[in-house]
C-alpha cells in the first residue's frame, strides 16, 4: 500500500471519529471505524458497534467478538490478519437496529474502506450487513437464512470481491441453535472462499454447482 493510500485511510479514520452525519453521534462515546491490516485479504463486516465497542472504540470486543475470534480460527484465520468493521460506525441506542438513514449516512465510509483495503473476501455477519452489501453490489437479498453460506462474486466500489453471508455471532449467543450453523459456515464456505482467493482463482458459487 502506498503512503498516499495509508495517509488517506488515516484521514478517513479521523473523519469517522468526528462524524456528525446522523443523530447517532450525539449518544456515542466513541465512533468505531474498524481495525486490521490495510492489506488484508479478508474483511468482516458486521451491523453496528455494541456497548463494549462503543466504550473501547474497537469492533467486536465483547462476547460476540470472542465468538468471532473462535469462528475465524475455524476458517484458518487469525484476527490479526483480518480487517473488521461495521456497516454503521456508531452504536445505536439500546443496540437497536440501525435506521435506513443511519446506514445511508455511513455507507460512504464503508465503500472507501473497501476501495482502500481491496479485500478478496468479505464475510458479512448478520442480516443488515448481508442485505446492505448485496444492495451495494446490485444483488437480490433473500434473507439471511436463505443466503447464509453462499459464496457470491460481486463488485463494490470498483473492487471485485467475494461475499459470504452468515449469521451474526451475537445471534448465536442469544439462540444457541444457530451456533452449529455458524460453525458450519466458517468451516465450510468461508474457509473455502478464503483458500480459493489465496490461490488467485475465482471461487465457485452456488450457481456453479447447479450448472
Amino acid at each position: 500500500m502506498s503512503v498516499k493510500d495509508r495517509n488517506g485511510y488515516e484521514d478517513l479514520v479521523k473523519t469517522i471519529k468526528s462524524c456528525t452525519r446522523c443523530p447517532l453521534h450525539a449518544s456515542r462515546k466513541n465512533a468505531v471505524p474498524g481495525e486490521g491490516p490495510l492489506d488484508a485479504e479478508v474483511m468482516v463486516v458486521g451491523e453496528a458497534p455494541g456497548r463494549s465497542e462503543d466504550e473501547q472504540g474497537r469492533p467486536f470486543v465483547g462476547a460476540a467478538g470472542k465468538l468471532l475470534d473462535r469462528l475465524l480460527g475455524e476458517a484458518g484465520l487469525e484476527r490479526g490478519r483480518v480487517y473488521i468493521t461495521n456497516i454503521v460506525k456508531c452504536r445505536p441506542p439500546n443496540n437497536r437496529d440501525p435506521k435506513p438513514e443511519e446506514i445511508q449516512a455511513c455507507l460512504p465510509y464503508l465503500i472507501e474502506q473497501i476501495k482502500t483495503i481491496r479485500p478478496k473476501v468479505i464475510i458479512a455477519v448478520g442480516r443488515i450487513a448481508g442485505s446492505t452489501l448485496y444492495k451495494l453490489a446490485g444483488l437480490r437479498w433473500e434473507g439471511v437464512r436463505r443466503e447464509r453460506g453462499r459464496i457470491v462474486r460481486a463488485r463494490i466500489g470498483g473492487v471485485d470481491v467475494v461475499i459470504v453471508p452468515t449469521y451474526h455471532p451475537a445471534a448465536a449467543l442469544y439462540n444457541p441453535q444457530l451456533r452449529g450453523e455458524l460453525e458450519e459456515d466458517f468451516k465450510g464456505p468461508v474457509k473455502r472462499a478464503v483458500r480459493e482467493a489465496g490461490r488467485g482463482r475465482k471461487p465457485p458459487t452456488l450457481e456453479d454447482f447447479m450448472e
